[in-house]
């Protein structure tokens, strides 16, 4: 990949989107900061202070998938190329069997499964063009269901679907890969009480709760030091996957 980089990063305004982009963006990279309702804008500042005219942001619905290209086009116009995306914006909340309704079937659908997959068509020529990578940002309840969660679980099962798929799609030209996070950041709400993260924690091998830095650091690998890798998904779950 060329020296400064330009990556999209969906969800890019806080939490584990946020500390991605600034690991990026430590590697050298030039970052399109996406977010939908929470700004960017106070990333993007403090990237631009460390260096000048290396982050801006854009505004989306990533559900939106009329407006994607226009969005693509938007992030390609600022310096010309795009090399990477990372499509990391998800929605969580649980959907006991039994509640489940076609207004959290387009939520946790299109946020996590169908927006990635338009986006990621969308950015495929460009990243042709530019031996490009996409990483994908899963979970481990992809490959083993949260209890409660069944629409959550299924949408990111889907996403390491559309991993292998778009690996298999795009080459020889552009990497697909996926990183799929455990126990890092609590989801916001009351769903996990002390006692619930407490259980969770003493199901990893590591006993404690990763770090938003422990998922950008497994981004940077993928997009800058894994040439010859595609098709994967690194879980980075303190060993918690591998006894589930």
């Amino acid at each position: 990949m060329i020296d400064n980089p330009v990556v999209l990063v969906t969800g890019a305004a806080r939490r584990v989107g946020a500390e991605i982009a600034r690991a990026l963006h430590a590697a050298g990279a030039r970052v399109v900061l996406h977010y939908r309702s929470h700004s960017a804008e106070e990333v993007a500042r403090s990237l631009n202070e460390a260096r000048p005219d290396s982050a801006f942001c854009i505004q989306g619905d990533l559900r939106d998938c009329d407006r994607l290209p226009a969005l693509v086009e938007t992030a390609v116009g600022r310096w010309g190329r795009l090399d990477a995306l990372v499509n990391n914006a998800s929605s969580f909340f649980a959907t006991p069997v039994g509640s489940i309704d076609e207004l959290a079937w387009d939520d946790l659908i299109g946020s996590n499964l169908k927006g990635p997959l338009f986006l990621s068509q969308a950015v495929a020529p460009r990243l042709k063009a530019t031996q490009g990578v996409i990483v994908n940002i899963t979970d481990i309840h992809a490959e083993h269901p949260l209890k409660n969660y069944p629409l959550y679980s299924i949408t990111k099962a889907g996403l390491l679907g559309l991993t292998r798929a778009l690996a298999l799609e795009l080459a020889p030209e552009v990497r697909v890969n996926a990183v799929a996070p455990g126990p890092i950041e609590w989801p916001e709400g009351n769903d996990f009480n002390a006692s619930a993260r407490a259980e969770i924690i003493s199901h990893t091998l590591l006993k404690r709760k990763g770090q938003p830095s422990d998922v950008a650091c497994a981004v940077r690998f993928l997009l800058f030091d894994a040439p010859f890798v595609t098709g994967q998904v690194i879980n980075v779950d303190g060993g918690r996957s591998a006894h589930l």
